[in-house]
């Protein structure tokens, strides 16, 4: 069989407003099964379970965080698995999703990053991971309106795929979602960067910078070695001229490595003239990291000197730790016990 959300709207099965009514049913209402889109003729249904699935996974878990995110780990149809993450605030709902099993970017706050790269996930695996949240929390699909492509793997080295999932997102006959909601993170890519502004979909760009300098990014990052700040800062600027959207750059603090006040002063003068926010992350802990985060004191006093130097800065407190769903801790552990299991048929 083949994945339906690999289809934009417009060439879904069926004739006319079938088609649309299908999108309906996917986008709109989050049906996992064919079964369910009973305004269908029963042998449209019939024929379409015969050649097309709904989900990308075989089984599909979910770990909920006492501060109300839920860890979701899948597994997916040929036996590998991938992680997503779900935060809902008072005035909207969030997903982290996936890029790849695994990543190849090697960071060395990241436990993903020490599992090493799998392979890259389809445009229908990313979309999957948004409806299958969706669905265990009792949601329409349409009802999640912010996206982060922040969790496992490096977006812009599955730059393709990635982007036929976001060209779906902001289909209207699709999820109708707003290019402002929907953030690509990238450790510095150039080459997609460069693609990125191009497309000019609208979506904002997050730079995992980390450091001002590249002596200090060579240890945090391994792919530092290819890609000079110099160059990622000027691919980001391109972006920036062509699309006027405001870039954030995101900084795990890590004790006696990036957290000097001199590099804070180095990263604000490397920012200026750039419309670009700093969003500072405290480190979260993993079995077997080899770095150390800057303690609460140090953390406020770098984004004190940021904000005394003119810098946009806020502090990105994680979500979801206790169930090793925050920030770079994503590596397909279970915690025990499951809290919550998922109701029946959603793992199909």
């Amino acid at each position: 069989m083949r994945p339906i959300l690999e289809l934009f709207p417009e060439e879904l099965p069926g004739e006319g407003f079938r088609k649309a009514q299908i999108a309906h049913w996917l986008y709109a209402k989050g049906a996992l099964e064919f079964s369910e889109m009973t305004d269908l003729p029963k042998a449209l249904r019939e024929a379409l379970g015969r050649e097309w699935r709904l989900s990308e996974f075989a089984l599909v878990e979910a770990y909920p965080s006492r501060d109300g995110s839920v860890k979701y780990l899948f597994t997916l149809l040929d036996g590998q698995r991938t992680e997503a993450v779900y935060m809902p605030y008072e005035n909207r709902k969030t997903v982290c999703l996936s890029s790849m099993v695994g990543c190849p970017a090697g960071c060395a706050f990241c436990a993903t990053g020490a599992m090493g790269f799998g392979r890259n996930l389809t445009a229908a695996e990313i979309l999957s991971q948004l409806l299958a949240i969706a669905h265990h929390q009792g949601l329409s699909p349409r009802e999640i309106r912010n996206v982060v492509l922040m969790g496992m793997g490096e977006p812009l080295l599955n730059l393709g795929n990635v982007l036929k999932a976001v060209r779906i997102m902001l289909h209207k006959k699709a999820l109708a979602m707003s290019p402002r909601r929907i953030t690509l993170s990238t450790v510095g890519i150039p080459k997609g960067i460069y693609r990125l502004a191009e497309e000019d979909l609208g979506v904002r760009l997050a730079l995992s910078l980390h450091a001002p300098d590249d002596e200090t990014r060579k240890r945090i990052i391994p792919t530092a070695h290819r890609y000079p700040i110099a160059e990622i800062l000027e691919a980001v600027r391109h972006y920036y001229a062509k699309t006027k959207r405001r870039v954030t750059l995101e900084y795990t603090l890590l004790k006696g490595m990036n957290d000097d006040p001199w590099q804070a002063r180095l990263l604000a003068k490397l920012l200026k003239g750039l419309s670009a926010h700093v969003n500072l992350i405290p480190f979260n802990p993993w079995e077997g990291a080899p770095v150390e985060g800057t303690p609460r004191a140090g953390i406020l006093a770098f984004a004190e000197e940021l904000r005394r130097l003119g810098v946009p800065t806020s502090i990105r407190w994680s979500r979801g730790q206790d169930v090793g769903a925050a920030c770079g801790q994503l590596a397909l552990k279970v915690p025990k016990p499951l809290l919550t299991p998922l109701p029946e048929g959603a793992g199909r």
